[in-house]
């Protein structure tokens, strides 16, 4: 018996070479971003920049290197994916630091606002210890029962890879992600007493072309769109 597995969802991993030097400036960037904060409002919520007025860390000097790499490699995901880079443009939307101390948590969630969402790691040993980064499955298409995967006393394996829930990921200093906005993701615990877990997110947006026509369900170039004002009190 042969097994297609159809329709998949592309998540990309790629590493960057990141110059010692450079990671470390990359580092005490994001340190000074979070000054004397712990975390986000919600208990046990790692700190994240986004909620904290840092998302647009893409425009501090520290950080050209590391932008020009992050959108090359988009650009080549997009490609892999079948798209035709003539037709299309890219924009970053934001970008924000994330540290997690020792206990703290990112829940699950996921990037309405965006279209493509990437995650560059400056910490970690590759073990997960300090948490690892889980993709959640939209849906279990194969548990066939609605439900049946999560269960009490489920008849499936657990992790059986025609029925996982999740994928998880350990970072480690380089390693970058790339995934569809809409596809809800979350962040373990960090285990680590004395580790801090530090990443960089990036979220992107696709538009049509300055020139030509736009297709069907593109937004047109923003260069193109028209501010309304608010009505006069």
């Amino acid at each position: 018996m042969e097994l297609h597995a159809l329709f998949p969802t592309v998540v990309a991993t790629d590493h960057l070479d990141l110059d010692p030097l450079e990671l470390a400036a990359l580092l005490q960037t994001v340190l000074q971003c979070r000054a004397e904060a712990s975390g986000n409002p919600d208990p046990g919520c790692a700190w994240t920049g986004d909620l904290n007025g840092v998302w647009q860390l893409h425009q501090h000097p520290a950080c050209r290197l590391i932008m020009e790499q992050v959108i090359q490699r988009v650009w080549g995901y997009l490609d892999a994916t079948g798209f035709d880079l003539t037709r299309l443009e890219l924009h970053l939307q934001r970008c924000w630091p994330v540290l997690s101390d020792w206990g703290q948590v990112v829940g699950r969630h996921h990037h309405p606002n965006a279209h493509l969402s990437a995650v560059l790691y400056l910490s970690g040993d590759g073990t997960g210890a300090d948490g690892c980064l889980c993709l959640h499955a939209p849906s279990q298409c194969n548990e066939l029962v609605p439900g049946l995967a999560v269960g009490h006393d489920a008849p499936i394996a657990p992790h059986h890879p025609c029925n996982q829930s999740r994928w998880t990921l350990a970072p480690k200093p380089g390693l970058l992600v790339l995934f569809p906005s809409r596809l809800d993701h979350s962040v373990e615990e960090n285990g680590e007493a004395e580790a801090l877990r530090v990443s960089i997110s990036f979220d992107f947006v696709l538009t049509a072309p300055a020139s030509g026509e736009p297709p069907e369900y593109l937004a047109p170039h923003p260069g193109h769109w028209q501010r309304c004002p608010r009505p006069e009190s």
